[in-house]
């Protein structure tokens, strides 16, 4: 082999190293977190270890499960639907829409500021900004902030919201939650939950649900007495039968209803994803939190995994 045939074979193999060093450090990840919502007093310390695991992650964007302030179908149903805070949260909404003067070029100026440096009359302000937008994980967040400070509450709030995505956004110095949630709906999901459950009754399908209930809140009894109950929610076996109970993939005997639930659910996950995807792919974050409702993980990674292979995807404990 002569000696400019041997360099341009190790030319060729740099750039080839160097093209596929490149496209790896530029790779988009997403961590997903499945969070247990609201917890009882007993365990109110769970979300400490999903918070370390966080800020061992260092992300650059958190993504919530809440609906885009731009999601007039959303919201045209969460105004009369499930959750008393976001019916509270949309009125409130409306009011600003009406009553506030809301400047943009401000809103984006007071967001520059660290955290510390944010008064309490710009705080203020932030907050009707985005009550304004109908954002309301950015609302809630800088009601937090004005409510406890940026240390955050010394008391366990017990939910996601607090305990987990303020306190890791504050400490990180992320001034803005990115919304993901599709709830458009969910109204035919919940129906459908209840149909499946009169179907139920007689088919034996009832009785599997509930053997099923019963082996999850089993087997997280020991982790939650030692603060593990986050992790083992978001281990492959718990995020599996979590699956199944919200999919009503558990079924012995597919009914009506039980399939349209399973329907709907694929939907809400589908969108989900979407939502998230589509930020993730236009932004410049390469590091991407998400927290959301441990029963949704193993749908958002089926749907990632068939329609954004590109987008690296990272579990807590899987």
């Amino acid at each position: 082999m002569s000696k400019k045939l041997s360099m341009r074979i190790i030319y060729s193999l740099y750039v080839l190293f160097f093209f596929f060093s490149e496209a790896h450090s530029q790779e988009k990840e997403v961590l997903l977190i499945g969070s247990m919502h609201t917890v009882p007093k007993l365990v109110k310390h769970s979300y400490k270890p999903l918070l370390r695991r966080a800020l061992q992650y260092n992300p650059e964007a958190i993504y919530v499960e809440a609906p885009r302030g731009d999601d007039t179908l959303s919201w045209e149903y969460l105004k009369d639907g499930w959750s008393d805070n976001y019916k509270q949260f949309y009125f409130l909404s409306d009011s600003l829409i009406k009553n506030f003067q809301y400047n943009e070029i401000k809103l984006n100026q007071l967001l520059e500021k660290r955290l510390e440096e944010i008064t309490a009359s710009e705080l203020d302000i932030i907050i009707n900004s985005f009550g304004y937008l109908r954002d309301n994980p950015n609302y809630e967040l800088y009601s937090y902030i004005k409510k406890y400070g940026i240390k955050g509450s010394k008391k366990p709030t017990r939910h996601e919201d607090g305990d987990l995505t303020a306190k890791l956004a504050i400490k990180l110095q992320l001034k803005r939650l990115k919304s993901m949630d599709f709830q458009q709906t969910n109204k035919e999901y919940h129906e459908a939950w209840d149909q499946c459950g009169a179907e139920g009754r007689n088919n034996g399908n009832n009785d599997i649900n509930n053997k099923l209930n019963k082996k999850q809140y089993n087997s997280a009894i020991l982790p939650a007495l030692f603060r593990g109950l986050g992790m083992h929610v978001n281990t492959q076996k718990s995020l599996e039968r979590l699956h199944q109970l919200s999919s009503f993939t558990y079924v012995k005997n597919k009914t009506e209803g039980c399939s349209l639930g399973e329907k709907y659910w694929r939907i809400r996950n589908e969108n989900m994803v979407k939502n998230i995807a589509e930020q993730v792919l236009k932004g410049t974050e390469k590091r991407n939190l998400v927290i959301v409702g441990a029963s949704h993980i193993i749908g958002l990674k089926e749907e990632f995994e068939k329609s954004y292979p590109e987008i690296k995807l990272i579990f807590l404990n899987m």
